[in-house]
């Protein structure tokens, strides 16, 4: 005889198995949720011979810093990108939307399950020795430059002949640092005079001093670079001459370090091809607070101690441009960048804003389209500077006045805008150029993979900061790193959330200026929300923790 509870008990046991699927098929996995993510956003920097500090190109790597991800994402630390995005677009555009990082906080709190390795998207292919694809030319320092170490920003000119025997077109250039932990950005010039190489042979030393620029006529700039930039590609039809017989000329400029290190870097060229017909040659202009292209309407360039100012530069553009990058610059003291331009009938055509300038990140800014500027324009550039002793960036303590200059301690307002002329159509062309790389380029290349997985941004200019506890839920050991901007005696203390100090971890430690490491054990430590700080004379750093 059937039990009466029969049906019932199948039809239960089916609702049952079906929710357990439904859970199953809803669950975030990194095969299929997390893998494009971070292989579309951070792979390209995260990974062997680039400038992030850990690889992220399998499972394994990227759950060891789950945690992490998390939680730099969530602030909008990672991806690194500064430019506001409702202000302007440009290529390359860093960041993840709200539903990606959701997706990612989902994956950390579901315990970073891996899935079915049949959903995981294949790693990128990625050139070997560059970022954007195989070069038409390689020029590689003839050998290293040491640079002393003595704490002084070293600018160094280095020639390197071209090799070339006829014109060619440049379509991008690309840097390759030997040692990014001490280049803090490099220009590009050409010479063809062969001026640059008699100053390189007078002096003892590899290449020649160059503070102050090249010293020598150069017929033409090119994009420079600064670390975490990605080199990009001219649009179809447009490009620059490189001559033959011609040096390109680097300036580098070396951090300010205190120990000898040694750097031999490496160029790569992309060449036009020979069926590209060129109509135009990109132009540079610049604004400075000297010279007759830029008049800064409440100069002289200078920031009285404890004092901060926003300078509002201008600059006439005589006939009508299509603009296709723009590259603010200024150093310790920078705080944020917004360029313009204004047409004679009022109209106004936004170029740049970066509202929380990092030093740490910058470099070109490429339009994905051409911003067209109307003949009679008036560019407007404003530029803030904090020279107070509430800027935990400062070099100077207490404050000193600065004005214009090369060094690290002084400042810049500096605005390469590259453009070309106006030509019908340019407002719907689409300056986003993609090339095709090879079917067999690997991303085998680990040149410098010791040297620049030790570099993450610029260590060489320690600044007061607080990194991300890791990990964060904790559980056992916590590692805890920072960095300070000068000598500094260091208190580190947990607080619950009334504002009552649980535990002095680290009382009255003197530490050196740079980046510190430190652990301890939350196994002392009932489970909960804490505030964990560090402080010292002129500064306090706090984040939340939370101890399972």
């Amino acid at each position: 005889m059937k039990s009466p509870f029969t049906k019932l008990t199948v039809l239960f046991l089916n609702l049952i198995l079906l929710g357990t699927m439904s859970m199953s098929w809803g669950q975030v996995t990194y095969t299929k949720d997390i893998a494009p993510i971070i292989y579309d956003n951070c792979t390209k920097c995260h990974r062997p011979g680039e400038i992030g500090p850990m690889p992220f190109t399998n499972y394994n790597e990227v759950k060891t810093w789950g945690s992490m991800i998390e939680y730099v994402t969530e602030i909008n630390y990672m991806p690194p990108w500064k430019a506001n995005l409702d202000y302007s677009t440009f290529q390359g555009e860093r960041y993840l939307t709200a539903q990606q990082k959701q997706t990612i906080k989902d994956w950390v709190n579901a315990g970073m399950p891996e899935g079915d390795p049949s959903d995981e998207p294949d790693l990128p292919i990625f050139p070997s020795g560059s970022q954007i694809g195989e070069p038409d030319l390689v020029l590689s320092f003839s050998q290293k430059f040491d640079h002393a170490g003595n704490n002084e920003d070293q600018y160094q000119n280095f020639v390197l002949p071209t090799g070339l025997t006829e014109d060619k077109v440049l379509k991008a250039i690309e840097l390759r640092p030997g040692n990014s932990g001490i280049v803090h950005h490099a220009l590009f010039a050409l010479d063809t005079t062969g001026a640059a190489q008699a100053l390189d042979a007078q002096t003892p030393e590899y290449g020649y001093a160059g503070f102050g620029g090249f010293n020598v006529d150069v017929v033409d700039n090119f994009p420079g670079y600064v670390p975490g930039s990605r080199a990009v590609f001219y649009p179809e039809k447009i490009g620059q001459p490189v001559f033959a017989n011609s040096d390109l000329l680097v300036q580098m400029h070396y951090a300010p370090i205190s120990a000898p290190e040694s750097d031999s870097s490496t160029v790569n060229i992309f060449f036009a091809d020979t069926d590209e017909t060129i109509t135009r040659n990109v132009m540079m202009a610049l604004m400075i607070p000297f010279g007759n292209q830029t008049t800064i309407l409440n100069g002289p360039f200078v920031i009285r101690a404890n004092q901060t100012k926003t300078f509002h530069g201008t600059m006439e553009v005589p006939i009508k441009v299509s603009a296709m990058a723009v590259a603010p610059h200024m150093h310790l003291l920078g705080k944020d960048w917004t360029v313009y331009a204004v047409s004679p009938q009022g109209d106004t055509t936004n170029l740049i804003n970066i509202p929380d300038w990092d030093f740490n990140w910058q470099g070109f800014y490429f339009f994905k389209k051409f911003k067209i500027i109307e003949a009679g324009s008036t560019i407007h550039a404003f530029a803030t500077y904090d020279n107070t002793a509430s800027n935990p960036l400062n070099p100077n303590d207490p404050p000193k006045r600065v004005s214009w200059g090369e060094a690290t301690t002084d400042e810049m307002y500096y605005l390469p805008l590259l453009y070309v002329p106006y030509l019908a159509g340019d407002d719907t062309v689409n300056l986003e150029v993609i090339p095709t790389l090879p079917a067999d380029t690997t991303s085998t290349d680990t040149t410098n993979a010791d040297t620049l997985n030790t570099s993450n941004q610029f260590f060489q200019f320690p600044e007061n900061k607080f990194y991300p506890v890791f990990p964060n839920p904790v559980q056992g050991s916590v590692n805890v790193g920072f960095a300070l901007e000068k000598f500094a005696v260091v208190n580190m203390e947990l607080f619950d959330l009334e504002g009552k100090m649980v535990a002095a971890i680290i009382e009255n430690r003197p530490y050196s200026m740079g980046h510190h490491k430190a652990v301890f054990h939350s196994d002392q430590f009932s489970p909960g929300l804490y505030i964990l700080n560090i402080n010292g004379k002129d500064f306090s750093m706090s984040q939340k923790i939370l101890i399972k």
